[in-house]
């Protein structure tokens, strides 16, 4: 197998993980910055990998199994410590109201991938402004800058839930046909 550059990224991204996860528990008054560095690092990497793979045509099938699972991993480590240091309900149901969804989500794709459908469950639109709100959250629950920060961040939290949800909803009924056909 040759690498190329986007392939290199999301090898770096996962390479990040644990440094993110270092990062959140170091006893210094500058971990969250750190920890949301890093954290925003990997989002710029998941975006450019992708845009550079489309761009200069080097999607590979390692690499398409390697970006998505990048990125679950890495906003699965975030809600995480999130939940752990906010200890709150109202961070937990939504965190675990997203991570829920991811593992629908993914069965739902590679089901349908089994089917050859695949390309009916592809991200959409609202999926995409779903990560954004995601990466908002995440980011501002990360860094804990100030006391509007973190507000403005579980409202984002919020709306990623809502659109996590939503989005999860219309894949569903995308894919209603296969799901409730009479098996042969």
């Amino acid at each position: 197998m040759k690498f190329n550059i986007p392939t290199i990224l999301t090898l770096f991204r996962v390479a990040l993980i644990p440094f993110f996860i270092l990062a959140f528990y170091l006893p210094f008054s500058w971990a969250p910055f750190l920890t949301t560095l890093i954290f925003f690092i990997a989002s710029v990497t998941d975006w450019l990998d992708g845009y550079l793979a489309r761009r200069w045509n080097q999607s590979t099938p390692f690499g398409a199994f390697l970006d998505p699972v990048a990125d679950k991993v890495m906003v699965v480590a975030a809600l995480t410590l999130v939940v752990e240091y906010q200890n709150a309900f109202w961070v937990t149901i939504p965190a675990i109201i997203m991570i829920s969804r991811e593992i629908i989500i993914s069965a739902l794709r590679e089901w349908m991938a089994e089917l050859g459908s695949r390309s009916k469950v592809a991200v959409s639109w609202l999926g995409k402004v779903k990560t954004a709100s995601q990466m908002l959250a995440l980011g501002g629950l990360l860094w804990r800058y100030n006391p509007l920060m973190e507000i403005t961040a579980i409202i984002f939290l919020y709306i990623a839930a809502i659109l996590t949800v939503w989005s999860m909803f219309q894949y569903l009924a995308i894919a209603k046909n296969y799901l409730l056909a009479d098996s042969e």
